[in-house]
């Protein structure tokens, strides 16, 4: 088992998977910076100022809390539908994010590609009317 292992990790297809789940780590806190700084502010705007990532609703029914972290640290049980939403809102724009790069990939790709260079045609040989015509002056001649 431990040689099957071995040979599964020295293939090149685990480094490159290790390479994408380490620069996937770096995209998603790009990725968590862009939607809490950028575009939570822009959506409180047309909302009026409200924060989704802090929305919750106490299932507990004790006590007034004033923000999510308050409400867990309390102990409190709560049902947190604006972290789940901003969770859903970073799905959605690194699954695009990663559809632009899979898709750039593509055209590189297809563009690398050369087309194998046709091989010169070889001269057709004479038509069937060619030679039909060529036995009839042989006759005549």
């Amino acid at each position: 088992m431990l040689k099957e292992f071995r040979e599964f990790i020295a293939k090149g297809n685990v480094m490159d998977m290790a390479v994408g789940i380490i620069i996937g780590a770096a995209f998603t806190a790009i990725v968590t910076s862009l939607v809490d700084d950028l575009i939570n502010p822009i959506i409180g705007l047309f909302t009026g100022g409200i924060d989704f990532s802090n929305q919750f609703v106490v299932l507990s029914g004790e006590g007034n809390f004033a923000s999510l972290e308050a409400a867990r640290e309390a102990g409190a049980a709560v049902f947190a539908y604006g972290s789940f939403l901003m969770a859903v809102l970073n799905f959605l724009i690194v699954a695009w994010v990663v559809f632009l790069l899979v898709k750039a990939v593509n055209r590189i790709k297809a563009a690398a590609v050369t087309e194998p260079e046709a091989a010169p045609e070889e001269p057709a040989g004479p038509s069937e009317l060619d030679v039909l015509i060529e036995i009839r002056d042989r006759l005549k001649a």
